[in-house]
């Protein structure tokens, strides 16, 4: 019978799954990838790894399936929408970067799980998660429009991300003394809050026809 820590654990599931749908949505809409490269090719290597290489034991294998299906869309959003967003002289080592970035992606997640023997994926997962959601932050930053990008892609992954937390810290009462695991939790919740609030303010100027039109 599964326990609280387990539904919270799938309701993260559900949350980062629609994430990735709105991202999906979001991006063939705009013609753009949403999710930034470094991200991408994380999430993508971890799903990955714990799906076929290490794969976890359901529903959690079920859930990483489900992601890893959506991020290769998402993938093929960068790949096609990608190239547009760098500049005319980086354009040359689009592929290379690409490439490099999805192999030391895949090896860090890979060998820092196999150094702490923790085939659970919870630091990786936290940590790319943290790395994630400073990324979106420097996205919206550089881009300086909300092309890819929605209150709702913000919200869902906060949510879904705290799910994660709370439930992974009811789920694993021997992790409960990690320190970095809830330095990790608060900081992924600080910096989408953040990032919710800068998406937010970007989203009333840009309605606001003293300032913009609505990107």
């Amino acid at each position: 019978m599964m326990n609280i820590g387990t539904y919270l654990l799938l309701a993260c599931g559900v949350f980062w799954s629609l994430t990735y749908v709105l991202l999906i949505k979001r991006g063939f809409q705009d013609k753009t990838c949403g999710m930034p490269l470094v991200a991408l090719c994380a999430n993508i290597s971890w799903e990955f790894i714990f799906s076929f290489v290490h794969p976890h034991s359901p529903p959690q294998l079920w859930v990483n399936i489900i992601w890893f299906t959506l991020d290769v869309i998402i993938l093929f959003q960068f790949l096609y929408f990608g190239q547009s967003l760098f500049a005319k002289k980086a354009q040359k080592l689009f592929y290379p970067m690409f490439v490099l970035t999805l192999v030391t992606s895949f090896c860090c997640v890979f060998f820092i799980s196999y150094e702490f023997n923790d085939w659970s994926g919870a630091y990786t997962a936290f940590g790319q998660n943290l790395m994630m959601s400073i990324l979106f932050i420097d996205m919206l930053l550089r881009r300086n429009t909300l092309l890819g990008q929605s209150i709702f892609i913000a919200l869902s992954k906060m949510i879904g991300t705290t799910f994660a937390s709370i439930g992974f810290y009811i789920a694993n009462p021997t992790r409960r003394g990690s320190l970095l695991l809830l330095f990790l939790y608060s900081a992924i919740f600080v910096f989408d809050l953040i990032y919710i609030m800068m998406v937010a303010i970007k989203l009333k100027q840009t309605r606001n026809p003293q300032v913009g039109v609505i990107q």
